[in-house]
């Protein structure tokens, strides 16, 4: 079977921009309305219960990605029997997975009361609280979750975004007219179990309709089912340690600092997040055509790929990160007020963060395509205990400031120069001395973009913090590109990037 790598990969960002803006947006308002209605100490509870059950996630990790990626030859060579016994094979991993996170996760509910310093809103009962985001997560594994894996192997995200942004516009008005009729956090939370549902069974619905040849049938031959247990078992190891990076923050600062703080770092990090969201979107779509890419093209053809891509990803960043220095505190005046705003020092080291979560991942999304996860699977590890044991030593004495400084040491430091050798010697030879000094000129030029942009906006100031919240987004948008644009000007990787955006709109494969 033929993938339209490049058509597949535009029609799902496309799809999963617009969904991930409504996911971005509707939060938002409703971020607001807790804010505003029921307090701070809501968000930050919310954030560690969230991050709590992203940690008991961890038998969840490697499984999607390993079935996923054993998908790809069978899809490339339309071996639909191979596919029906994977389907097969998923469904009874989940059917596990979602008993080990219930057992997991009531387990740990006599330690809730530990991981909160100070008090919680008196109205309501964490435990509860906590069995209703446990449901939605049990829920999400037993309800034909492996079905999601027919569209992704196939490229075809777009269908997943689709449904989603129907059912989370729904969602998201009725908790909002809910939130603010009622004050009630139960009701949000019941709303949240009950799109779940409602999303799975779609799903299961659709991806018969566009595959109906294909059902979980028939039982993989056992040195087959092992070759996958390995990659579990790779992926597993690899990303416990993204999970630990995501969660860790959160839990320890509600454990050592508190629940408002907490809720005033995520109003930062929600930015930060909603922007490295959108990168996720773009991966995901391109991720099945990487692969099957590394399966029928040549290395060169796919060293020029990576670097194509990679262009792409720092010019994105580099835009990102200027918006943000730029207009982050005008922004959190006009969203929350100066009662909840960071000093500026935090909104330089989330920018640099940002930069620093950002700039490996076009390696780390070969590397997933390229299916190289046993030889990866101790660097997110390390990354993440080198991270948590800074967090655990630095927070009692800097608060915040620790918290943000060891991730970015972490990532910078383990992380990217790991990958960057491990793709060069497993994958395929990217040039490790030019790779670096690309990363070093990217980064030199995402400096003085923020610089000249802050510059800008800090001498061009209106008396409404409106028009300065559009100004500034001009200025940054101006610098940021018009410096990129300019410096690689000459370079085959602009021009790839200029012609991707010029098919992008309009509309050709």
């Amino acid at each position: 079977m033929i993938i339209e790598r490049r058509k597949n990969a535009i029609k799902g960002t496309f799809f999963g921009g617009v969904q991930k803006i409504i996911q971005i947006f509707f939060p938002f308002v409703i971020r607001t309305i807790f804010i505003y209605t029921l307090g701070v100490e809501y968000l930050g509870l919310n954030s560690l219960f969230t991050s709590i059950l992203q940690v008991l996630n961890l038998a969840e990790l490697g499984v999607s990605s390993a079935l996923v990626f054993s998908m790809y030859a069978p899809i490339a060579y339309d071996d639909k029997e191979k596919i029906c016994q994977l389907m097969s094979l998923y469904r009874y991993y989940y059917r596990i997975i979602g008993f080990v996170v219930l057992a997991l996760g009531v387990a740990l509910m006599p330690f809730l009361p530990h991981l909160i310093k100070g008090d919680v809103p008196a109205d309501i009962n964490i435990y509860i609280l906590y069995a209703m985001h446990l449901s939605a997560t049990v829920l999400s594994y037993w309800m034909f979750a492996y079905r999601n894996s027919l569209f992704t192997a196939h490229q075809r995200n777009d269908v997943i975004s689709i449904i989603n942004i129907v059912v989370n516009i729904c969602l998201y008005v009725a908790q909002a007219v809910l939130l603010i009729r009622f004050h009630n956090y139960y009701i949000y939370l019941s709303l949240n179990i009950a799109a779940q549902i409602v999303t799975n069974l779609i799903i299961a619905v659709m991806s018969k309709r566009y595959y109906p040849e294909l059902e979980p049938r028939g039982k993989l031959p056992t040195e087959e089912v092992e070759k996958i247990n390995h990659k579990v078992r790779d992926l597993f190891t690899a990303k416990i340690g993204a999970v630990i990076n995501h969660s860790a923050d959160s839990i320890v600062i509600s454990a050592f600092i508190g629940l408002e703080l907490l809720a005033v770092y995520q109003n930062y990090y929600y930015i930060i997040s909603s922007i490295m969201a959108f990168f996720s979107i773009f991966f995901s779509a391109c991720t099945a055509g990487i692969g099957n890419s590394l399966i029928v093209d040549s290395k060169e053809q796919n060293r020029e790929l990576l670097y194509n891509i990679n262009h792409i990803v720092f010019f994105v960043t580099c835009f990102c990160c200027t918006c943000f220095v730029s207009m982050c505190q005008t922004f959190m005046q006009l969203w929350v007020g100066e009662k909840y705003e960071l000093p500026f020092s935090f909104v330089i080291l989330f920018a640099c963060y940002l930069f620093a979560e950002e700039a490996p991942r076009t390696l780390i999304v070969f590397k997933d395509a390229g299916g190289i996860w046993k030889h990866d699977r101790f660097r997110p590890l390390t990354s993440a205990c080198i991270n948590l044991t800074l967090n655990l030593i630095l927070t009692p004495h800097f608060g915040l400031y620790g918290i943000i400084i060891s991730t970015i040491v972490a990532l910078i430091f383990v992380s990217l120069p790991w990958v960057i050798v491990n793709i060069n010697n497993r994958l395929f030879e990217i040039g490790i001395g030019l790779f670096v000094r690309r990363l070093l000129f990217y980064v030199l030029i995402t400096a003085i973009s923020v610089s000249i942009s802050y510059f800008c906006c800090q001498k061009i100031v209106f008396s409404d913090n409106k028009i300065n919240l559009v100004t500034e987004l001009l200025i940054a948008t101006v610098v940021s590109t018009g410096i990129f644009l300019t410096v690689f000007m000459r370079t085959k990787e602009q021009k790839y990037m200029l012609q991707l955006l010029f098919r992008f709109i309009h509309h050709k494969p």
